[in-house]
């Protein structure tokens, strides 16, 4: 595989946006035999370093009568361009110095009068094969005689990535179908070059859920985006793979990059729009992060809890260890990374104001006043056991079970009628309390103090 760096179009191309790219494709696990940080035969691997072979080829399709320099001004093409706009034709370029004596137009450029070069489309139209939609033709007239290289020197994009495919042996040419228009200007400059056509597979076009093109405002649409939402590289490659493609059986949704590797063919994906679900993104995602190895796990969600706060910038063995509980106890409930800061808030933080509901019943005060007058009658650190007891103790006396024994108990603990068992609740509350975390965890008997301080309050 071989990694280039197209960044002919100067002002949109910035060292960040290349160190950008390598970043996140290494992220996403595809990795290249030859690109411009390793080198390989074909380099180098940037356009802007390949502009003399650019226009050493431009030159030569010139010489063989294949392409032409043009002089039209840009104020002349734009009046070309309305004209025919004004008229009802197709807004091409007429080729009007396609004409010009070719001896002539070099005494002219010798002069140093601006010349772009044009391809001259052949005189029949374009046909090529496409792996996802069979044959293509194009007519000449609606292709016109496209700028290669322009009057400045630069080349544009359509002409340098054939001559790069070309010299570095490309044979497949895989991209969205947003770039079928530009293919039989391509093929009519693989054909004019006197190089192999490369096979094309036009992908299908990605869309949100309203059916327009995906874009910014349907939410993340590039690796980074997904990267810091915490969407696993695995999750992101399994769930593009199914937009317009389909495995053999048509059922199986979850794939390793592995068995996509084996299973993938161009041959099924098909042309139609595909709708790009985050429901389902995120639906992948969890089931990743459940068979990931926890430490994976762990490593990936402790710059979220250092950023929100929660956890210090270095934590110490004795907190890395409290956290991996903090995690195993919540990672398996969100649909990313970045959500889980939020989730633990019932570790950090307590506010039962919502649950005035289940609080206000005569039972519910029962048990609170029997629970709390059981844990406060011995303040050593609570365990599952010595809880497991005392509830047992308060339905004896209250009479009481199920949600109205249980969920009076559980908002005091966590601001909610549900959330995690307490047997790994319990151990990470009174752990963490006793931890120097940049927000005081309050173990279970602070939970009841505060719990009555703010229900008196009320």
């Amino acid at each position: 595989m071989i990694l280039r760096i197209e960044d002919t179009d100067l002002e949109r191309s910035q060292v960040r946006y290349e160190e950008q790219l390598l970043e996140d494709l290494k992220w996403f696990g595809i990795n290249w035999d030859e690109g411009p940080d390793v080198g390989g035969q074909f380099a180098p691997y940037r356009q802007s370093d390949r502009l003399e072979i650019y226009r050493d080829h431009a030159e030569r399709l010139v010489k063989e009568g294949k392409a032409y320099l043009c002089f039209c001004s840009q104020e002349e093409l734009e009046r070309e361009r309305d004209l025919a706009i004004e008229q009802h034709r197709s807004p091409v370029y007429s080729g009007k110095c396609r004409g010009l004596d070719p001896t002539e137009a070099q005494r002219r450029r010798a002069n140093a009068e601006p010349a772009a070069i044009r391809l001259a489309i052949p005189e029949h139209p374009i046909r090529f094969h496409d792996i996802v939609r069979g044959m293509v033709e194009f007519s000449n007239e609606a292709v016109s005689d496209p700028i290669i290289l322009r009057s400045s020197g630069i080349p544009v994009y359509n002409y340098v990535v054939v001559v790069d495919d070309g010299l570095m042996e490309i044979t497949h040419v895989i991209r969205g179908d947003d770039h079928l228009s530009n293919t039989p200007k391509q093929v009519a400059l693989y054909e004019a070059l006197g190089w192999p056509v490369p096979e094309f597979a036009h992908l299908s076009t990605i869309v949100g859920s309203d059916g327009m093109r995906l874009s910014k405002r349907h939410g993340a649409t590039s690796i980074a985006n997904f990267r810091d939402m915490g969407v696993l590289p695995e999750a992101l490659a399994n769930y593009l793979a199914l937009l317009g493609w389909a495995p053999k059986g048509g059922t199986r949704e979850v794939f390793t990059p592995e068995e996509l590797c084996r299973e993938f063919t161009l041959e099924r994906v098909t042309p139609s729009a595909a709708m790009f679900d985050m429901e389902k993104l995120y639906w992948l995602n969890r089931h990743y992060i459940k068979k990931s190895p926890p430490e994976r796990i762990e490593q990936l969600a402790e710059p979220y809890f250092i950023r929100a706060g929660l956890l210090p910038e270095s934590p110490d063995e004795r907190t890395r260890a409290w956290f991996a509980k903090v995690v195993a106890l919540l990672a398996p409930s969100v649909n990313k990374l970045d959500e889980l800061p939020d989730r633990a808030g019932l570790i950090f933080h307590v506010d039962a104001a919502d649950n005035a509901e289940v609080l206000g019943g005569q039972k519910a005060n029962e048990v609170l006043a029997t629970f709390a007058e059981l844990a406060e009658a011995d303040n050593s650190l609570m365990t599952p056991e010595r809880f497991k007891a005392i509830m047992n103790e308060v339905k004896a006396r209250t009479e009481t079970e199920g949600k109205d024994l249980f969920h009076p108990v559980r908002i005091v603990f966590t601001g909610s009628h549900s959330g995690p068992e307490f047997d790994k609740l319990i151990p990470i509350l009174e752990e963490g309390s006793q931890l120097p975390l940049p927000v005081h965890v309050m173990n279970t008997h602070e939970r009841i103090a505060a719990f009555k301080t703010a229900h008196a309050a009320r």
